[in-house]
């Protein structure tokens, strides 16, 4: 979802740089604005008590993060953190709520990746209830190669560390090393000089 930013500004949006590992907001926290990414890269993750992450979401240039609290009122459900240097745009939650209102398509957008999003947590619980570490890879992959997110459309290349596979899949870093290996060797993905391709 990417609300042209041109919008944003006339309604009084400001851009925010970010260094990397740089925390834009905390689970829990209390939401005051709408974030869009401009550039950069920035993780949704839920910070388990021992520091390990689960990754919600990668979001990528364009895409919003951070919106339930802006629908529901309630705090962060997970915190959003900068992967690389950044640049995000922000806008103040009265002014998105007065967006949404006077421009129904926008609200509508919303919908839709909100559902979007909630499927594709609905299949991750269930490739994670199978706990078959291949499986959950590839259909993890799949549905990224589909809907063209992390995944270069002209190489391929998957653009997530192994780490990263691991966090959002709830797997060991070394069962994704192991597991993606072993799909390599199987060729249902390639990799070359350390990158995966699918």
């Amino acid at each position: 979802m990417m609300i042209d930013i041109n919008i944003l500004l006339s309604l009084g949006a400001a851009y925010k740089k970010v260094n990397a590992g740089e925390i834009i907001f905390h689970e829990g926290a209390e939401a005051h604005f709408y974030y869009q990414l401009v550039s950069g890269g920035v993780r949704w993750v839920n910070i388990t008590d021992s520091g390990s992450e689960f990754i919600q979401n990668m979001i990528e240039p364009g895409e919003c993060f951070g919106e339930l609290p802006l629908f529901d009122g309630e705090p962060f459900a997970a915190s959003a953190i900068a992967d690389t240097n950044s640049v995000i745009i922000r806008l103040h939650i009265s002014s998105f709520h007065r967006l949404v209102i006077d421009m129904p398509d926008i609200h509508f957008a919303f919908t839709k990746l909100m559902s979007e999003r909630l499927r594709f947590k609905f299949l991750l619980l269930r490739e994670l209830a199978g706990q078959n570490p291949e499986h959950s890879i590839h259909c993890l992959l799949n549905y990224l190669k589909q809907n063209k997110k992390n995944i270069c459309s002209k190489c391929n290349k998957v653009n997530l560390t192994r780490q990263q596979i691991a966090n959002m899949t709830g797997l060991r870093v070394e069962t994704v090393i192991r597991t993606i290996r072993h799909l390599h060797e199987k060729g249902q993905l390639h990799i070359a000089k350390g990158k995966v391709y699918y």
